[in-house]
């Protein structure tokens, strides 16, 4: 038989406490009644009873709540991991890896897409589309904060900032050349937020290009 979820648990434990609670409750009641009873003062158990319960009923609703807030949190925090992975995925598989690594050490520190664009192979730019893609992909997972930046920022934007640093003058003429305003338009609304990003929680941080780097 299989062990019962951690969520199960938690919502068989708080019918058991609730209940055991209005037991608890009303016995209670009931002895405090007998001894207004027994020193001679007036009582009313059933109207003691509708007055007070709404007390319990109150702690129950709480109960529920919170357990609900609780399952939210779960699921938030589920789902937050589950889009970390899959960004890391992309970011580290091994075909983003070997694109960005020509693009760092092939394309200028100081590019101009007029004249360096006709000397690029077939080869050189699938290797800039697939970092190009590789971006957008980041980005329509990482939209609408679905996840908070201080869970993917801290890992995630080197890259990002480093690719986008030797990418962005090549789309920007890309976008020109088609006459297509939102060629790569995502990639490089997540590259600026890295960019603001690390300016704001890492201000002294400079782009270094290391030959023969990891």
């Amino acid at each position: 038989m299989n062990s019962l979820s951690e969520e199960t648990q938690d919502l068989l434990k708080t019918i058991l406490i609730t209940i055991a609670g209005l037991i608890v409750w009303l016995f209670g009641l009931l002895f405090l009644y007998l001894f207004l009873r027994l020193v001679g003062l007036p009582a009313q158990y059933l109207n003691m009873v509708e007055a007070f319960s709404g007390a319990v009923t109150a702690a129950a609703l709480l109960g529920g709540g919170y357990l609900a807030y609780r399952e939210l949190n779960e699921q938030a925090a589920l789902r937050h991991l589950e889009i970390t992975d899959r960004l890391f995925e992309e970011l580290n598989s091994k075909e983003s890896i070997a694109a960005r690594r020509w693009v760092f050490q092939n394309l200028p520190d100081d590019p101009a897409p007029e004249k360096d664009f006709s000397s690029l192979s077939e080869e050189d730019k699938g290797y800039i589309k697939t970092v190009l893609n590789s971006l957008d992909r980041v980005a329509f997972l990482a939209q609408g904060n679905w996840i908070p930046d201080e869970v993917i920022m801290p890992w995630m934007n080197p890259m990002i900032v480093k690719a986008w640093a030797k990418l962005g003058p090549y789309v920007a003429y890309e976008r020109r050349r088609r006459k297509e305003p939102d060629y790569y338009q995502q990639a490089q609304e997540l590259a600026e937020g890295c960019v603001a990003w690390r300016k704001e929680n890492l201000p002294e941080a400079k782009i270094t290009w290391v030959e023969d780097a990891l």
